[in-house]
């Protein structure tokens, strides 16, 4: 008989907790059991292994990066929208680092899921570009170029990589200016 209380979106929220405080590579099964207070056998009555716990996880934090987007983005387009899109996805990285290292590996083809939660982040981000005038032909290219900027910025300072004694959001700031002057100028 199922415990009571172990659900399998209790497994999910209670693995996202712990990719939050231990990091992502530390996910295991019996640190979710643990967190349970259960054993590890009895997640197998909710979920189909670390596979699955990693796949719900995922999901989840994509799903929530793009809530994120979207809600920055909202009544915003081109440059208005580039500060508030680049805020929360710093923002949702920093209190969720570990969830937030889940969502850089793109869906595999047939996981109509993740591809959807995935698509619904790639939104607002190409509603942004669009709103700079950049070609559709080109605006993927753009959407990773912004990307890679954020990721890059965000990723430094998780891994305290910014130990100089200079305003790290003063930095970002400037990152997130740079990144507008390109898009304004996108061929």
């Amino acid at each position: 008989m199922p415990r009571a209380g172990v659900t399998p979106e209790r497994i999910e929220s209670v693995a996202a907790q712990v990719v939050d405080h231990k990091g992502w590579d530390t996910l295991t099964l019996s640190a979710v059991a643990s967190e349970l207070g259960v054993s590890v056998p009895s997640l197998y009555k909710h979920v189909d292994g670390m596979a699955a716990v990693r796949r719900r996880v995922t999901v989840r934090a994509v799903m929530q990066m793009a809530d994120r987007l979207t809600t920055a983005a909202v009544g915003r387009a081109g440059a208005d929208a580039l500060g508030p899109i680049a805020q929360a996805y710093r923002s949702f990285a920093v209190e969720h680092p570990g969830q937030y290292a889940a969502t850089i590996v793109a869906p595999a083809a047939d996981d109509e899921e993740h591809m959807a939660a995935s698509g619904r982040v790639l939104m607002p981000v190409l509603a942004m570009i669009a709103g700079y005038g950049v070609p559709a032909d080109r605006s993927i290219d753009a959407a990773r170029f912004i990307r890679s900027a954020l990721h890059g910025f965000v990723s430094l300072q998780l891994a305290g990589g910014f130990g100089l004694p200079d305003d790290v959001d003063a930095s970002f700031d400037r990152t997130v200016a740079a990144v507008d002057r390109a898009l304004s100028t996108w061929e």
